[in-house]
């Protein structure tokens, strides 16, 4: 079933077009990997399927539904993990529990340390810790487990093992697939690791100059 449906999407940034996009049709319950070059259009593409920016011109179907950045009950649904993680300036405890709480979730005990355990961190160890306390790739795997506390119906992760180690880079990676399979989370998720890229995607797609070059199912 597809899950997004891109027609006639156009994307400029002052007289600069960054996306020509015809037709894109994401499945749902599958795992979609984004490659390309620097300046394709993957980011930008990436903002769109999260509802963050709108196209110029085009239609987004989100489950058979024209979908709009004004529907914000729809952006709960979507969640993503950019390629600098950002933290607030609390705890790791804190920072998890935040989506949830904003989602009005009032019964929230023992979920922040579950997700730390999806990512390969030790509850008792990372809960309590500060922001300011973690490395790139420790921070990345919290970012990580704050999104997959809210088991998001699409989880959209831009360069999630950029500068990471090989130990952090397979602990994302499990984390990702053990979200599917539980949870039937979407995913879709932009990589330079080809190689990486296809051992956890299902499908790949390739863009190139702001346009989709070529399909694939692994």
């Amino acid at each position: 079933m597809a899950l997004y449906q891109l027609s006639n999407i156009v994307q400029t940034y002052g007289e600069r077009i960054v996306l020509s996009i015809d037709k894109l049709m994401l499945e749902a319950g599958t795992i979609t990997g984004i490659f390309g070059p620097n300046g394709s259009g993957k980011s930008t593409l990436m903002r769109m399927l999260a509802f963050l920016e709108s196209p110029k011109s085009g239609t987004i179907l989100f489950n058979g539904k024209k979908a709009t950045i004004a529907d914000t009950a729809l952006r709960r649904e979507v969640t993503l993990l950019t390629q600098q993680p950002y933290l607030l300036k609390r705890t790791v405890q804190e920072n998890i529990e935040y989506g949830l709480r904003v989602r009005g979730r009032t019964t929230i005990s023992g979920i922040a340390a579950s997700a730390l355990e999806e990512v390969g961190l030790s509850p008792q160890t990372f809960l309590s810790r500060n922001w300011f306390e973690l490395s790139g790739g420790e921070a990345q795997r919290v970012s990580l487990a704050a999104r997959l506390a809210v088991k998001p119906r699409v989880l959209l992760m831009d360069e999630p093992t950029s500068s990471l180690d090989e130990e952090s880079t397979e602990r994302i990676r499990n984390a990702a697939l053990r979200t599917k399979t539980e949870h039937n989370t979407s995913l879709i998720i932009v990589s330079h690791d080809r190689e990486w890229l296809n051992s956890i995607s299902d499908h790949t797609v390739l863009i190139r100059n702001g346009k989709i070059e070529s399909t694939h199912s692994l």
